[in-house]
């Protein structure tokens, strides 16, 4: 029987997710499911406005069974990997400098705000005309979209190391990339980590975002077909592979984070049966 100690310790522990809270999920979902579709057919409501999941799963098989989806899914996340590459190199090597020089800090980081405040819906039209329908205005659309929260997670993480240690290190004649290596980066590691989970997200709406406005390849583009032909349930299981996407996405960041974060990682076996 565990004990409260036990108890409080395990609480303490990220992310291991249990038997019963998959259990848990999953009965979440069927429920959900179920009442949607107890609902769109009580209320009769049209397919063209709301179709019930069961045609939405039939439509999500056939696409995948056509095969066609597959390329498209290929370029959109050709897209995202690419601009989510782009935007967390820039945001990190800026986040660092900000961090570091207050020169820097003082002569860009307003006007980033300030960038970062324009909706990126009216940009995107900008690239498409600057960079063409390629995927290049795509992985640049991407790439501003995940870039705020990398960097802005960077700074702060890069600033929360306690003044004690880096005295220390000067006192030992360490230089300034010393004491950024051994020092600032392992200390803010959990928050740049934190700003790559929500920016892997956020690329994802990027792409798509790039592939509404000006695009002949990608989901972002077959939404927008499936919305011309009325093919409502196609648009839905389009979403919902858009939706596992970026859980694949988010767990490979997570895998990573365990990976290089090896310190941090649960205990075997804390998150119980």
């Amino acid at each position: 029987m565990a004990t409260r100690d036990d108890d409080a310790d395990e609480s303490l522990e990220p992310q291991g997710w249990t038997r019963r809270d998959v259990a848990i999920s999953a009965a979440g979902l069927a429920v959900f499911l179920g009442a949607w579709e107890l609902a769109v057919r009580a209320l009769d409501v049209p397919a063209v406005v709301l179709p019930p999941p069961s045609s939405v799963l039939t439509s999500l098989v056939s696409i995948i069974r056509s095969g066609a989806v597959f390329w498209h899914l290929g370029v959109t996340l050709t897209e995202i990997l690419a601009g989510f590459a782009v935007g967390a190199s820039a945001a990190f090597v800026l986040g660092a400098l900000i961090a570091q020089f207050r020169i820097v800090d003082r002569l860009l980081y307003p006007y980033i705000v300030a960038f970062q405040a324009v909706p990126k819906v009216a940009i995107a039209p900008l690239l498409v005309i600057w960079f063409g329908f390629g995927l290049e205005s795509k992985i640049l659309m991407t790439a501003v979209i995940a870039f705020f929260p990398i960097l802005v997670n960077t700074v702060v993480g890069l600033r929360t190391v306690e003044q004690d240690r880096i005295d220390l290190m000067v006192a030992l004649k360490a230089s300034r990339w010393q004491v950024f290596r051994y020092v600032r980066l392992p200390t803010a590691l959990p928050f740049i980590f934190a700003g790559l989970d929500v920016g892997i997200v956020l690329s994802v709406i990027g792409a798509i975002v790039g592939e509404f406005v000006g695009a002949n390849a990608g989901l972002g583009y077959l939404l927008l077909v499936y919305n011309n032909d009325l093919r409502i349930a196609a648009m839905f299981a389009l979403l919902i592979i858009l939706a596992a996407l970026g859980i694949i996405l988010h767990g490979v960041v997570q895998f990573v984070q365990r990976r290089v974060m090896f310190w941090s990682a649960p205990r075997a076996g804390s998150g119980g049966p």
